[in-house]
């Protein structure tokens, strides 16, 4: 397990921001692990949707792991960026960070890569568009700035 607190840099683009309530606890009073996967599919989707620039399906998450636990209280954000392109599909790296007790000090708790699969109007996968193909706000938004 790695000390990841407020001086270490996130890997990507603010995406989703929430707060960690008590209907999301288990037994021991920390907040479900489902929860925060949740959180993170569904701020991987908007990144992926908006590169894509189509409907995404999550495929596969891969290399994910919780490393510290969120608490009640926690201010959860979801950090995105796309690392993989194929022709329909795309992985993207996710970091869940929190802000303890809504103030506190900021620590990595959860990260892994998502990967996504672009479906077109038939239902079935489509082309991820080339990079040169797309508008200039989903540039900004896949290089960490704008939205």
């Amino acid at each position: 397990m790695s000390d990841q607190t407020e001086t270490e840099e996130t890997k990507g683009r603010l995406t989703t921001r929430t707060v960690a309530m008590p209907g999301d606890t288990n037994p021991a009073g920390d907040i479900f692990g489902g929860w925060v996967l949740s959180q993170m599919d569904i701020a991987a989707g908007i990144c992926a949707g908006q590169r894509a620039q189509s409907r995404v399906v999550t495929v596969e998450i891969d290399r994910m792991s919780f490393i510290r636990p969120v608490k009640v209280g926690d201010i959860l954000g979801v950090y995105t960026s796309v690392i993989k392109v194929g022709r329909s599909s795309m992985e993207i790296l996710v970091e869940a960070w929190v802000r303890r007790n809504r103030i506190g000090t900021r620590e990595k708790v959860t990260e892994g890569v998502f990967k996504f699969v672009a479906i077109g109007e038939n239902g079935k996968s489509t082309p991820v568009p080339k990079e040169s193909e797309l508008p200039d706000y989903v540039h900004d938004w896949s290089h960490g700035s704008g939205i």
